[in-house]
C-alpha cells in the first residue's frame, strides 16, 4: 500500500484539527481549467508485532469512539520523535513490554489524500518490565495467542489493524505465512 502523493507546497492549510489538518491549493486540469483540491495531513504512527514466550502479543482495545477489537500494539508519534523510539514507548505504555531485537517490517501510506506513513516494527522477545501506562480514553488488555490462533484472528472481523490484515492475506495467498512465522520466532 503505497500512496504516491504528498501536500504540495503551495498548499494552504485551511484547517488545523486535534488529530487532522486540512490543505487546499489550485490544481490545473488537464484541459486547462482550475480546481481546488485538498488533502488531510496527521501525525505519523507506528505499528508493532510483539512476541513473547513464543505467541503473538495482541491487544483487545476499547476507546470511546469505537467498540473493543483485537490489533496491534500502535500508536502516535510525538513532534520530533523517530519511529523506533515512539514504538519503543507505545508498547511500554500499551503492555507493559520492553525487547532488545527490533526489526524495521516496512512502512506503508495507507490513503492517497492523507499525508500519514505507519512504521511497522516486529519485537522479538518482548519481556514484561511494568504494568501498563494507558491514556485516559484507552481500554487495553494484553493477550498472547500463538500463530495460528493470531493469524485466525487478524482474518476475521473482530480485527482493527486493517493493513496487518491485508499483509496476512497477501502471504497467505503467496504461501508465505510460514516464512513470516519464522521472522517472528526465528529460533
Amino acid at each position: 500500500m503505497t500512496a504516491v502523493m504528498k501536500i504540495p507546497k503551495q498548499a494552504k492549510k485551511v484547517f488545523t484539527g486535534e488529530i487532522f489538518d486540512v490543505y487546499q491549493w489550485e490544481q490545473e486540469m488537464y484541459d486547462g481549467s482550475k480546481a481546488t483540491y485538498e488533502m488531510l495531513d496527521r501525525d505519523n504512527t507506528v505499528e508493532i508485532i510483539a512476541t513473547i514466550d513464543n505467541k503473538v502479543v495482541l491487544i483487545h482495545e476499547e476507546q470511546p469512539t469505537f467498540e473493543a477489537k483485537y490489533g496491534v500494539v500502535s500508536g502516535r508519534q510525538d513532534d520530533g520523535e523517530n519511529p523506533l523510539d515512539c514504538a519503543k514507548r507505545e508498547l511500554l505504555e500499551e503492555a507493559g513490554l520492553v525487547s532488545n531485537d527490533w526489526e524495521h517490517w516496512g512502512n506503508i501510506e495507507p490513503f492517497n489524500k492523507l499525508d500519514w506513513i505507519v512504521s511497522r516494527y516486529i519485537a522479538r522477545n518482548c519481556k514484561k518490565v511494568s504494568e501498563q501506562n494507558l491514556d485516559p480514553g484507552e481500554k487495553i488488555e494484553v493477550r498472547p495467542v500463538d500463530f495460528d490462533k493470531f493469524i485466525e484472528i487478524a482474518l476475521s472481523d473482530n480485527f482493527r489493524s486493517t493493513d496487518v490484515e491485508l499483509s496476512i492475506l497477501r502471504m497467505k495467498e503467496k504461501g508465505k505465512l510460514k516464512e513470516f512465522k519464522q521472522k517472528l520466532f526465528p529460533n
